[in-house]
């Protein structure tokens, strides 16, 4: 049966970010097709509650609560394999940058986001390789942003990370098929905790769902659902592509009010 063709019974994945948010609900939705998770995040509570979870779904769970920024992903590589006897998913999850005008922005906020967004990915992504080689079937998804894709101001930092992490997706596609399978989802605005302040304002839920074509804001299990077809043997001839789960958007749905720079020279021709 088609449905069939999404579970992902037997299999093991690692989460990063998974706490709270996206990488909450796309632990959640391997567990319940099948799959056990190992979930990384650096709070213990959060862990705990996400683990429980699994658990509940009938997964397997186990955890690691780490600073990712810090840490060395290949442990949770060796954690993943120690505890379940194998890798079969991995899914790039941690990730972000606040918003801060350009100007406002240090060449070190620049690296930090891209170290944060691409090189935590690429460092665990390298570590995850040889164990995935083992697994028929194998994939990797890796979380980017709508803002990877769309301008919209004050963020630099964060949009130019993301838009090199949905290229890096390409790029690793291509070195590593046709054994491992990498793929993207770019979520839009999606009703998690980092949104919750946004929303909880109606004026500024409704601008961000009137400017949205599907006229609602997301929530983390349209993103999960993604993960789980790109991660199973449904999305099985998809790999380097990037899956927009953003409602349609062609234009951001939430501008920052910076004010437009004035003109600051001689006598304008």
């Amino acid at each position: 049966m088609i449905l069939d063709r999404f579970r992902l019974d037997g299999s093991v994945a690692i989460v990063t970010g998974a706490g709270r948010g996206l990488g909450a609900a796309v632990a959640r939705a391997l567990a319940e097709a099948g799959a056990d998770v190992l979930i990384a995040a650096r709070t213990r509570s959060d862990l705990d509650a996400v683990a429980a979870d699994v658990r509940a779904a009938g997964g397997r769970a186990a955890t690691v609560d780490v600073d990712l920024s810090e840490a060395d992903p290949a442990d949770l590589v060796q954690h993943a394999v120690d505890s379940f006897g194998r890798l079969d998913v991995v899914v790039n999850n941690v990730g972000g940058a606040l918003p801060k005008p350009l100007l406002d922005t240090t060449a070190d906020e620049m690296n930090e986001a891209f170290a944060f967004n691409v090189g935590t990915a690429h460092r665990l992504t390298v570590a995850a390789v040889p164990h995935l080689l083992k697994q028929p079937g194998s994939s990797i998804v890796n979380i980017s942003s709508a803002m990877g894709r769309l301008p919209g101001r004050a963020f630099a930092a964060y949009g130019t990370a993301k838009a090199a992490l949905a290229h890096y997706t390409r790029l690793a596609a291509a070195d590593l098929c046709p054994a491992i399978r990498v793929n993207a989802i770019a979520p839009g605005a999606i009703l998690t905790s980092a949104l919750e302040l946004v929303a909880s304002d109606e004026g500024l839920r409704h601008q961000l769902e009137s400017a949205t074509p599907l006229r609602r804001i997301g929530a983390p299990e349209d993103v999960a659902a993604a993960a789980v077809f790109l991660a199973s043997r449904a999305g099985s001839y998809i790999t380097g592509k990037v899956i927009e789960v953003d409602g349609g958007l062609v234009a951001p749905n939430l501008e920052i009010p910076l004010p437009d720079l004035a003109y600051s020279g001689g006598t304008e021709q």
